[in-house]
Formats: structure tokens, sequence, C-alpha cells
């Protein structure tokens, strides 16, 4: 009667664990283009699932986490200006009381660089908060890093 009830609670255990799901609804990719010998830029493109969301570089204080895009310093390049993005979308959320910036569906960020030799590799890190109508999703990070040649 032990080992039944023991089988019971395990297939159970495993079965309840294969429901679960792990929400990943924010897939990146990154690439870059040679604009002349002296500078690039690196593109850091998320593809957002239907029905979610993530939040614009300048949410207001008191918001949601903003998506941040952070390089990794180098002595082979220099970040010529701010990342660059599309105009985000805005609506008003009641758990944070404010018009909030967003970016459903998809989003390309750009950043160029100035580059001290021919190539070389840009890296860094995106953090970003996915949300849908129900849930938001902790605070997540994306590392990348792009030859540039």
């Amino acid at each position: 009667m032990k080992r039944i009830a023991l089988c019971i609670i395990l297939l159970s255990l495993f079965v309840s664990a294969g429901m679960a799901q792990i929400h990943n609804p924010v897939k990146w990719s990154v690439a870059s283009k040679k604009l002349n010998s002296k500078e690039a830029v690196v593109f850091i493109k998320a593809t957002i699932q239907e029905g979610w969301h993530i939040y614009g570089l300048h949410v207001p204080e008191g918001g949601p986490i903003s998506t941040t895009i952070t390089f990794a310093p180098s002595k082979e390049y220099t970040l010529n200006g701010k990342v660059a993005a599309p105009a985000p979308q805005s609506k008003y959320e009641k758990d944070f009381k404010m018009n909030v910036p967003f970016y459903p569906n998809e989003v390309t960020f750009q950043q160029k660089v100035k580059l001290v030799k021919g190539q070389t590799t840009v890296k860094g890190t995106v953090e970003f908060m996915a949300c849908d109508k129900s849930q938001c999703l902790p605070p997540d990070e994306y590392n990348f890093n792009i030859a540039v040649k």
C-alpha cells in the first residue's frame, strides 16, 4: 500500500512539473552593419509573443522596469550617441497609476559605435520586463555580443 501511495505521489509530481510552463515571451537577436571604416550600427531586436509587451527605454519613476541596454566598456570602440528606438505605444496601467510606454510584437533598438580598429566585438546586456494583461514576469537579462567586421 505504501508503494502505491508513493508511486501516486511521484506520478503527480512529474505530471504537475510537466504541465508547469516557463514563460519566455521575448526572443532577442542582434546584428551589426558597418557604415564605413570608423563607424557601425548595432541592432538589438526583440520579438515579443502575441499578447505580451516590454516597456520603453524611459518609463517614469514609480512605474515598471524600463528596458535598459548597457554596453561593456572597450578600448576598441566608443558609443556614438544614445540608444535609438522607435516611438513606443503608451497606455494607462492602473497598477502603476500612470501612462507607461511599451512595445508589443517587436522592436529594434539601434546604437551607433565609433570604431578604433576596423573590426571589433560589441558586448552588452539588455534588462527588460515582459508583461501580458494578467501578469508580469520578473525582470530578465539578455547578454549579447556581435562581431563588427
